[in-house]
């Protein structure tokens, strides 16, 4: 059993809303209090809490893992949290350790984000620090790389996922848009600010207001184009009697699925605004009658939004699909159709399905939502009273009916024909389960066979926390030699709400939960190692009586049984006391004489006569010696029944009465010691009289230590009798124990103290109870407070902060001023020979230690200064102190009272848990190689083998983690699929963000050539100019409403579909990786949406503008025409459009047209010259020119849109240069650039100068394997030395069988390198 420092949280305050995240290394983090909780989602269980703000925590972001992975860079658990004084902490995860602290200011963070864009660096952090600081933090070092101050109060920012530069920051009324975001300088611009008109105000006519407004009024599709008008108001500000909309937003973000879009989000509705017209091209409406939004998630794989009510419920709505146009739609129709039947072309989103709701209350509120990164289809929730709620989304197939209104979903039907069993994709992510728009060919049989699905949210796990504030804490019997086959730390928490929790303190799980109690639980006692007794009563009131509740709880059978059930209103209970042997127990009452009852009948024995005086403290004796005389009498029984208590060193033995035990009253015998400076020591002088009870009644003996030898680690003054010697309703009470029991009945005693300081003493055996002694008080003490009794040791506190320590053996006493105040408890810890005692205060708890019989501090904590308000403390273990705080929480901290977190492999968790990041490197690339491709081998094995001895201990880590992989997964994987979906797999398996994203890219454009001619004279594999782009064929007209398509059916029974046609397009998300012709289908959509959102002159403009580029020139020329005659452009724009509709391919006005171009390009007129030239088909010049002046995204845009395939091609290897410069640094764009063009060779090249070595040898291998790539004179070098380096890092890893396979492919150098390493593994 290890007991490792840790934090038990509960509730969360009302600062932690929001701070919660799902990273991509597949673990959920949250803010609780001061403490960030790391969480497994998939085993639902508490990985790690970190513990070292000291507010609370209001941000946690996990870092991104959106880079190239090696024993260089490894995958490592990396977290930021931010607190409510602008403290941020970056941590460690796996080790529990803050890896370095900053800050700027001590107001709270509002905002943080991770930089994930370029390759330089990976620790890039941006916060933005109120009232209107952004600030571009070095997170590994704690250096401000640069600060920006506006004048604009601000609330949160976006980062646009599409482009470095955007940045959207919302402020109290307005939404400043950034351009120039940069990592090496300061944005130079204040940004643009841009004012909202409130989308609840009643707009006026277009004329009135050209700005315009949105109105909400109930209207019809037709006409709902008019009422969105433009949102986004320019420079100047708003008008004074328009009502601002931007302080009832209550969240601004970026689309992750497709460009230009931003999002903002109301409690009763969501608006998507489309920057490129800065207008509201969608707005997504609350139900009349359902919960208003409170969080929006855009996925990025689907064009999904999963949306967060105040009721807790999720809802997942879709974006409506509809057929992609070649050419503008004809006049009322738009690209957002799903029917023949003229609709709004506005963005649409379907409610496809909709989770439970959860029941608020005044101590229930949603905290946050998050969503898994690398699936998208799970989620969780965090709830105020420490709920964490996970949901899955699912599918249910479901027959399509065409009659339904909205368009069907299909699966993206991906799957593996093995010849004698079909093996399903495994639902890893969201586009696992839903699939695209169809792109068929009309002849295709699988385009008929669609296999409709419908989404439903399941819950899937539900983790609780402690979930009211602590009003007390208990920990169960000590560990022992005889109870260590069945221990389990139990630590009983109670509560205010009068529940009582049993934790399992070495996992830090919650085992049980008892609502047992109507008030405060104000007081626990365990009467064996599986019941406790608890006490309650309520507020009381002016007559100072009330009814009090007593309960014994069995907590295997859950059984309850009430104690004092014929008492009616009467005092407050003060103490429940249970005597060592667990025989008896007391109840002392504020006003009231206290009772002696026998635990095993449940009867009282005696209540104290009136005239004995109320107990301020009290205790009972650890002496086991009349226990051991009696045991001798029955040594039959002594190896069943004898004591134990433990410690670090051995067993230990409580203190020990003798058989001469003065039995009556000995009055004026008192025990003096010198007092009056903090701290005085003097021996006693004792009278024969008191001498003789105090060594009979009082003063232990050490006879019983060394009777049993064990080391372990709980409470030295707990018996074995704690078991035995409990109720009847105890289950784990042998039939042995309970003959044992009614044979034996042992002498206890225990001590009181009066409000005086006076000591009384009492011994009880059987049903006789035994008045003791009387012991005068202690000079310089004030009224006790606590006792603590082990050994030979009696500890007294008081409510002046003083401690006297009583050694019964030497007869001597000492006491010790604290200087800290009422002493509200003193624990000695359990152990043989451990007398470190805890002591509680108002302000903190300190940690005292006896030597040579004298106290000494060993540690102490304050709080609020160091730690919350401590309002209990306890031991678990002999070095292990546990402190509830007023928060909520449980501390179990080491013995300095400083470390409260541990290593994750330090925890004892119930579960395995699958995480690669918590492996070692060595293991983790070793298991990741491993799993991705595995040539060496014959056969795909998901075992590792034959490593060498010293590598033993990471082969095992390696099989086990393997073995926690789900098992469709590992089916898939060892089935007949491509190295690069196995890549793919895996990099989902291990949340690489990277990898993920350059498996999916390379694994489309691989399929998509594998149905193309190879080009040999080309660099590229991909056909030439001839064929265009990647050819898609039209969609037929009965599937255009259809979103998704199922390809699980094979075209002639035999080949599966996939392989007769090609690949489904990417999505939307991979922006300038589309293939030329979906993506210009995209961007024709997009204009004839902007079209049909016209309201002012300059949007008309821009769309004939657009219109020209794309090469519409007749809608160009329509739109020209419409301008009003009033206008000051209205001449400009005639002569335009004449020249527009008038221009020919003749030589003669091409070179005029191109002269004219290139000077108003040279006079800065860029994007008119531009304009020139695409009307006389120079596109490519048009791109150069764009390309020159260092608009590179527009002059990519017009490639892909508009340029031959070969065109598009020059313009964007000149792309892949820009972003290969030490300037931009964005290499692994440019790869992913390279592949959609097919340079395979040039993709090989820039990996291996990029040393990604793993990933270059997986793509060959992969390329090889759909016949893209040739071994060649030109290439064979470069292949050779990939697989050679690829060889060297095997080998480093200590895979013998695998690095000898990859120097065999390597040339003379592999054969030399391979010499090397079957010396290494000789």
């Amino acid at each position: 059993m290890r007991l490792s420092p840790k934090v038990i949280t509960g509730c969360l305050s009302a600062q932690n809303k929001g701070a919660c995240d799902w990273g991509w290394q597949g673990l959920v983090a949250y803010g609780c209090h001061n403490c960030v909780v790391v969480v497994d989602p998939t085993t639902i269980q508490v990985l790690q809490v970190l513990d070292k703000h000291r507010t609370s925590v209001v941000k946690v972001k996990w870092s991104r893992e959106n880079y190239h992975h090696d024993i260089g860079s490894p995958y490592n658990l990396r977290l930021a949290s931010a607190d409510n004084w602008g403290n941020i902490i970056i941590w460690d995860v796996a080790q529990g350790e803050a890896k370095i602290e900053f800050s700027d200011g001590t107001k709270p963070i509002l905002a943080l984000e991770w930089l994930s864009w370029q390759d330089a660096s990976h620790d890039l952090l941006v916060a933005l620090h109120p009232p209107y600081s952004v600030i571009l933090w070095n997170a590994d070092t704690g250096i401000k790389l640069w600060k920006k101050s506006y004048t604009e109060s601000f609330i949160s920012f976006a980062l646009d996922p599409f482009c470095v530069k955007n940045m959207a920051i919302l402020g109290q009324d307005c939404i400043v848009f950034i351009d120039d975001f940069s990592i090496t300088k300061t944005p130079s611009s204040n940004g643009k600010k841009f004012y909202i008109s409130s989308p609840s105000s009643s707009g006026s006519s277009k004329s009135d207001t050209p700005v315009g407004s949105l109105e909400r009024k109930p209207s019809s599709s037709r006409n709902l184009a008019k009422k969105m008008t433009k949102i986004l108001v320019g420079e100047g500000k708003q008008k004074e009697d328009e009502n601002i909309a931007l302080n009832e937003c209550i969240q601004l973000l970026y689309l992750r699925s497709c460009r230009h879009h931003l999002v903002l989000v109301y409690s009763r509705e969501i608006l998507i605004l489309d920057l490129e017209i800065n207008q509201t091209v969608g707005i997504i409406p609350a139900e009349r009658t359902g919960s208003p939004f409170m969080e929006i998630l855009p996925m990025q794989q689907r064009d999904v939004l999963y949306c967060l009510h105040e009721n807790g419920s999720i809802t997942c709505r879709v974006r409506r699909k509809t057929n992609v146009r070649a050419s503008p739609p004809p006049e009322g129709t738009g690209a957002f159709d799903d029917s023949g039947q003229t609709s709004s072309m506005d963005v649409m989103y379907d409610l496809r399905c909709q989770s439970d709701s959860i029941r608020m209350t005044r101590h229930c509120r949603v905290s946050g939502v998050m969503y898994s990164p690398v699936s998208e289809s799970r989620l969780a929730i965090v709830l105020s009273d420490s709920r964490v709620i996970f949901w899955d989304l699912q599918t249910i197939d479901f027959q399509v009916d065409p009659r339904h209104p909205k368009s069907p979903l299909y699966t993206p039907g991906n799957f593996v024909d093995t010849g004698e069993v079909t093996v399903k994709h495994p639902r890893l992510a969201l586009c696992d389960m839903i699939g695209q728009s169809p792109v068929l060919s009309p002849d295709n049989d699988s385009a008929l066979k669609g296999h409709g699905v419908v989404l439903r949210f399941l819950m899937t796990g539900l983790l609780n926390g402690i979930n009211a504030n602590i009003s007390v804490i208990r920990m169960c019997p000590a560990l022992t030699t005889k109870n260590w086959n069945i221990y389990e730390p139990l630590l009983a928490v109670g509560s205010q709400l009068g529940t009582v929790q049993i934790i399992n303190v070495g996992t830090g799980q919650i085992d049980r939960e008892y609502s047992v109690h109507t008030g405060v639980v104000r007081g626990i006692e365990w009467a064996s190692l599986k019941s406790f007794m608890s006490y309650s009563y309520p507020k009381p009131t002016g007559s100072n009586l009330v009814k009090n509740e007593m309960l014994l709880v069995d907590i295997i059978s859950g059984k309850v049984t009430p104690v004092r059930t014929q008492k009616d209103q009467e005092s407050p209970i003060e103490m429940l006391r249970i005597s060592h042997l667990k025989q008896y127990f007391i109840v002392a009452f504020k006003d009231k004489a206290l009772e002696l009852w026998d635990i095993k009948t449940m009867t009282m024995l005696r209540e104290l006569g009136k005239s004995m005086p109320f107990p301020t403290a009290l205790e009972w004796s650890p002496s086991l010696r009349h226990l051991k005389k009696k045991l001798q009498v029955q040594p039959d029984l002594v190896t069943q029944q004898q004591p134990q208590g433990i410690g670090s060193s051995g067993t230990s033995g409580g203190s020990s009465g003798t058989s001469s035990a003065s039995t009556g009253t000995s009055s004026g015998n008192t025990m003096t010691s010198s007092s009056g400076a903090s701290s005085n020591t003097g021996t006693s002088g004792i009278s024969s009289g008191t001498s003789s009870l105090m060594s009979g009644s009082l003063v232990g003996s050490k006879s019983t230590e060394g009777d049993e030898s064990g080391t372990m680690e709980t409470s030295s003054n707990k018996s074995t009798l704690s078991e035995s010697t409990v109720t009847s309703t105890t289950t784990t009470t042998t039939s042995s124990d309970e003959i044992t029991t009614k044979k034996i009945s042992v002498r206890e005693h225990f001590v009181y103290t009066d409000n005086d300081g006076n000591l009384y003493h009492f011994l009880v055996e059987g049903s006789s109870f035994t008045d003791g002694s009387k012991i005068n008080p202690e000079s310089g003490m004030g009224t006790i407070t606590w006792l603590a009794w082990k050994g030979d040791y009696l500890t007294f506190g008081d409510a002046d902060g003083q401690l006297c320590l009583w050694d019964l053996k030497a007869k001597t006493s000492r006491v010790i001023s604290t200087h800290r105040g009422w002493i509200k408890k003193v624990r000695f810890a359990p152990g043989r020979g451990n007398y470190k005692c805890l002591i509680l205060y108002n302000e903190g708890v300190d940690i005292w230690d006896i030597v040579d019989n004298k106290l000494s501090l060993v540690s102490c904590i304050k709080s609020p200064k160091e730690i919350c308000k401590v309002v209990d403390a306890e031991w678990s273990g002999s070095d292990r102190p546990v402190l509830a705080t007023v928060d909520g929480c449980i501390h179990m901290l080491d013995i300095s009272l400083k470390i409260s977190s541990s290593p994750v492999e330090e925890r004892e968790l119930p579960d395995d848990v699958w995480s690669p990041y918590l492996l070692t490197p060595k293991a983790t690339f070793l298991m990741k190689y491993l799993l991705q491709n595995q040539p060496w081998y014959d056969k795909y094995r998901l075992e590792l083998e034959d490593m060498r001895t010293e590598d033993k201990d990471v082969q095992k880590q390696v099989n086990k983690n393997i073995s926690l992989i789900n098992q469709d997964v590992k089916v898939y994987l060892s089935s007949k699929i491509t190295i690069a979906e196995r890549c793919l797999i895996t990099a989902r398996l291990f949340g690489d963000e990277s990898e993920i994203k350059f498996w999916t890219v390379a694994l489309y454009y691989m399929r998509s050539g594998r149905h193309l001619h190879m080009s040999k004279s080309s660099s590229s594999v991909f056909a030439g100019p001839e064929t265009g782009d990647l050819f898609i064929p039209a969609t037929p007209s009965y599937k255009e409403a259809h979103d998704l398509v199922d390809l699980s059916e094979t075209s002639d029974g035999k080949i599966p579909a996939w392989k007769t046609h090609k690949d489904k397009p990417l999505e939307k998300c991979y922006d300038f990786l589309c293939d030329n012709e979906t993506y210009k289908k995209y961007q024709i959509d997009r204009v004839n949406l902007h079209d049909s959102k016209r309201v002012t002159y300059e949007h008309t403009k821009k769309c004939a503008e657009t219109y020209m580029m794309l090469g519409e020139s007749d809608k160009a020329v329509h739109l020209l025409l419409e301008t009003d005659p009033e206008n000051d452009g209205y001449y400009t724009d005639c002569l335009r459009s004449c020249l527009v509709a008038s221009i020919r391919s003749s030589g003669a006005s091409q070179s005029t047209i191109k002269l004219v171009a290139t000077n108003l390009i040279a006079n800065g007129k860029l994007m008119e010259g531009v304009q020139l030239l695409c009307l006389i088909d120079k596109g490519i010049d048009a791109c150069r020119y764009l390309q020159t002046y260092g608009v590179w995204e527009p002059a990519v845009w017009l490639a892909k849109s508009t340029l031959s395939y070969t065109e598009c091609c020059e313009v964007l290897k000149r792309w892949v240069e820009h972003l290969s410069s030490t300037q931009v640094n964005q290499k692994s764009q440019a790869v992913l650039v390279l592949i959609s063009l097919g340079y395979f060779i040039k993709v090989i090249e820039m990996l291996y100068g990029m040393r990604q070595f793993n990933r270059a040898a997986c793509f060959i291998e992969a390329a090889q394997e759909f016949d893209l790539l040739e071994e060649t004179e030109e290439n064979n070098s470069l292949i050779e030395a990939v697989f050679l380096e690829y060889a060297r890092q095997l080998s480093n890893l200590g895979h013998r069988q695998a690095a000898e396979y990859y120097c065999e492919k390597a040339g003379k150098k592999g054969q030399q390198l391979l010499k090397e390493v079957q010396i290494l593994f000789s």
